[in-house]
């Protein structure tokens, strides 16, 4: 089964959360609508700016893993390469 890993935020620049799913689409739009409770709701984690798709699942989560580990830095240089303006990615998934 395949896998993605995806970051969402609030605002550019802002609060980043680094999540792993098997449906990118579903997800995302489980984030927008706040309708899974905990960080992403609570900080209003909502637009998608980065994501990567893996073949396999279990190669989404040890990249996710890794990511989790990064310096917000490289995070930002991360999202920044694929999406330069910060784009909300998510319209682009259809």
């Amino acid at each position: 089964m395949a896998g993605y890993v995806y970051i969402v935020t609030n605002q550019k620049k802002g609060t980043l959360y680094i999540g792993v799913t098997s449906d990118l689409a579903r997800r995302i739009y489980e984030h927008r609508e706040g309708l899974m409770p905990g960080f992403t709701s609570k900080y209003g984690c909502a637009r998608l700016v980065w994501y990567e798709e893996h073949l396999q699942i279990g190669s989404a989560i040890q990249r996710e893993k890794s990511l989790k580990r990064w310096y917000r830095q490289w995070k930002l240089d991360l999202i920044e390469r694929m999406n330069p303006d910060w784009r909300d990615l998510y319209e682009e998934l259809w």
